[in-house]
């Protein structure tokens, strides 16, 4: 069973901003002119890749602490939006909040779940709540990095 160091590394991981800009920094001060714009050569806008962390890692929430939880969500559709912009600063916000509330969820998991080890409710094979956290943070991370490149792309870095 992992130890209680094992469990805080994973809730920093999750809030991470050791090695990178973390999330906040990452979706921070974006102007809404900038929000569904894609630079070139970049496949997604701000927009895109801010609720695709959403989504996914909302499902992957799901997936960890529903008995019930049943996959219906098709990949890659589901998953991505296909308008490049926000319907409205409101659905940014939204999606903003939702990604840090499923965040704060997960950071709740690593440390209170009895054993990372034992396979989440409707898990199969190896899907365990350690790798479901592990999931979502090597995710984040490989998305947040492409957020502060097509920032930069666009003109809307610091």
């Amino acid at each position: 069973m992992p130890t209680d160091a094992v469990r805080e590394h994973l809730v920093r991981a999750l809030n991470w901003e050791e090695a990178h800009v973390g999330f906040d920094k990452a979706v921070e001060g974006i102007p809404a002119d900038k929000r569904g714009a894609r630079a070139d050569g970049f496949e997604h806008s701000p927009w895109q890749l801010l609720e695709h962390l959403r989504l996914a890692q909302e499902d992957i929430l799901e997936f960890c602490v529903s008995a019930k939880y049943t996959h219906t969500m098709n990949w890659p559709d589901d998953y991505w939006p296909k308008d490049p912009a926000p319907p409205s600063d409101k659905a940014w916000t939204d999606s903003v909040a939702g990604f840090v509330r499923s965040r704060d969820a997960m950071t709740k998991l690593a440390r209170d779940v009895k054993d990372l080890s034992a396979l989440v409710p409707t898990g199969k094979g190896q899907q365990t709540y350690l790798r479901a956290i592990l999931i979502v943070i090597d995710h984040a991370a490989y998305h947040v990095g492409q957020l502060v490149a097509v920032r930069r792309a666009l003109g809307a870095w610091r």
